[in-house]
């Protein structure tokens, strides 16, 4: 982590910020990760790679929230070769996979290739066929699009489907092989995302990585590992946004105060720190499941979803309220935050929107709130070990099978204001689904189902942030302060419920039952405010220019 940050303040501000104007490829980072085997240390499990080398979540974590902080492309790079590195190391082949290690040895990069232009991630009607021949070879024939290191992957796992029989398949191409042909960049950035189509490209074997109900799950599978790194991307550029816009506000007099003196700013910056504390909160706790967890124990389905989704869509509030206060500054081309106010969009919309994940989420809901489990308690994990469970999820039917422990236990556990407003807002919602719950008709209503999943991830976000607040020893105060934010979210996804086309009478009167006013405490903030959120007052900036 030191050498990767070190590599960008050499880099400078300024070299930064034009690349990324200039869309320039970033030769010079993968130049470094190459030369510091940094690939090759994170993505190889442990027995295939050097000393050292391992799938560690916490590790993988502390990375992606670092190339976020710098800039979404070093993220995404390394994001979109972790993809394509999952149905290899989830596969039996054992030859690619001791090929794989050589090449993320000499510093390669990878591609998942699974997005296709005409019906993006939906799997099912993949358009690529592998057309068996006589000899026992394969011909690969389709396109795909919307797949990012397409220009430069030195594998890229493509998932199609078998032209004889139908049945789905995963297997390995070079992008450099004369019968790839790259079509374009389908985007404006740093980042190559690419159009590529397979034309009579020549597959053995050697190159197929799963058949049948085996290639399906390695696709879901493969995302359930990954799309836990969007949180972390968030969390790194909302971050650095954050230290520019305090540093910003705290030196800006406007009418003869500074703009940090301002009520409302200091309203908006303490919210948005909130939350960003929130989102960190609760994806470290997230991966301790991750690491954790076992076919026994699969409760990191849930978790790792509401990370995705919730943690992302959280960055884009911070970063709103933070533009309230960097206002016109926020557009000039030399701030880091012009990239942030950007790029914190893109992420709520990779590997699967909003919709698609908090479709999977609304599944665990009957088991969560009313069929708890017995689990031992999980500690925190930090351990250099490899997570070898994770590429040997097994199957990714029955989710609506999966138990968790009591969230009632974690609420219970705290007895704060604002906890205790959010409880009974809880306990309201658990009421509602059991007396006026979605009939048959807002059952298949994705618009009634999107709100109603909103407030239930609310739960499940702020029992995870109680786990690790206690864990982490966090101050009352900030606990307090985290569910004042809850409490208003909750309320807002309340009166949106309520005025749905299609909710009932009572499922309206419950609604406006869950609407609540936090309790607000002047001298809390004021604390907050002080100890944390103008404390980061020019207490970062990024070196400006490039460093010999």
């Amino acid at each position: 982590m030191r050498l990767t940050i070190s590599f960008f303040e050499n880099k400078g501000k300024e070299k930064l910020m034009h690349d990324d104007r200039h869309f320039v490829w970033y030769a010079d980072f993968l130049g470094f990760v190459k030369e510091n085997k940094i690939f090759a240390k994170l993505m190889t499990p442990a027995g295939y790679g050097a000393e050292g080398s391992r799938w560690d979540t916490s590790r993988i974590a502390a990375f992606t929230e670092v190339c976020g902080f710098y800039g979404l492309c070093y993220w995404y790079t390394y994001q979109v070769s972790s993809l394509g590195l999952g149905p290899i190391w989830m596969s039996d082949n054992e030859e690619i996979k001791r090929k794989t290690a050589t090449l993320l040895e000499e510093g390669n990069i990878f591609a998942f290739g699974l997005s296709e232009k005409e019906h993006g991630a939906d799997i099912y009607s993949s358009g690529v066929y592998l057309t068996p021949n006589e000899d026992g070879t394969y011909t690969a024939n389709g396109s795909k699009y919307y797949i990012g290191n397409g220009n430069k992957a030195a594998i890229v796992s493509v998932f199609g489907k078998m032209a004889d029989t139908e049945e789905y398949v995963f297997f390995a191409v070079d992008s450099q092989h004369a019968n790839y042909k790259l079509v374009k960049n389908v985007v404006n950035s740093q980042s190559y995302v690419s159009e590529f189509a397979l034309e009579n490209y020549p597959i053995t074997e050697a190159e197929i990585l799963h058949k049948g109900r085996d290639a399906w799950d390695a696709a879901l599978n493969t995302v359930n590992v990954n799309k836990y790194n969007l949180g972390w991307g968030s969390i790194g550029i909302c971050t650095h946004a954050m230290y520019e816009t305090i540093t910003h506000a705290a030196n800006r007099n406007l009418y003869g105060k500074f703009v940090t003196d301002f009520p409302h700013v200091k309203a908006l910056l303490t919210t948005a720190y909130t939350r960003l504390f929130a989102m960190k909160l609760f994806a470290l706790r997230a991966t301790d499941y991750m690491r954790t967890a076992s076919a026994e124990d699969r409760r990191y389905l849930l978790f790792v979803p509401v990370v995705k989704m919730k943690v992302t869509m959280e960055g884009e509030h911070v970063i709103n309220d933070m533009w309230d206060v960097m206002a016109a500054k926020g557009f000039e081309k030399d701030m880091y935050f012009n990239m942030a106010a950007r790029d914190i969009r893109a992420l709520p919309k990779l590997e699967g929107t909003v919709h698609v994940n908090m479709a999977l989420i609304i599944k665990f809901m009957p088991n969560y709130f009313f069929n708890p489990g017995e689990f031992p308690e999980i500690p925190t994990f930090h351990d250099a070990v490899n997570d070898d469970f994770l590429f040997n999820q097994g199957p990714t039917k029955g989710l609506g099978g999966i138990q968790f422990h009591n969230y009632y236990h974690v609420y219970k556990s705290v007895d704060l204001p604002n906890v205790n407003v959010f409880k009974e807002q809880i306990k309201l919602l658990r009421e509602a689904l059991m007396t006026a719950g979605p009939d048959e008709a807002q059952q298949k209503d994705i618009d009634f189902l999107l709100t109603v999943g909103e407030l239930f991830t609310l739960v499940v976000y702020g029992q995870l942030i109680l786990e690790n607040a206690k864990l982490y020893n966090i101050d009352d105060d900030m606990v307090d302060q985290m569910f004042e934010v809850f409490v208003s979210d909750f309320s807002r996804f309340s009166l949106e419920l309520g005025n749905k086309p299609s909710s009932s009478e009572k499922q309206q009167e419950y609604a406006l039952k869950m609407i609540r006013k936090p309790i607000y405490n002047t001298e809390r903030s004021a604390r907050i405010w002080d100890k944390h959120v103008y404390a980061m007052k020019e207490s970062y900036a990024m070196n400006p220019v490039a460093k010999d």
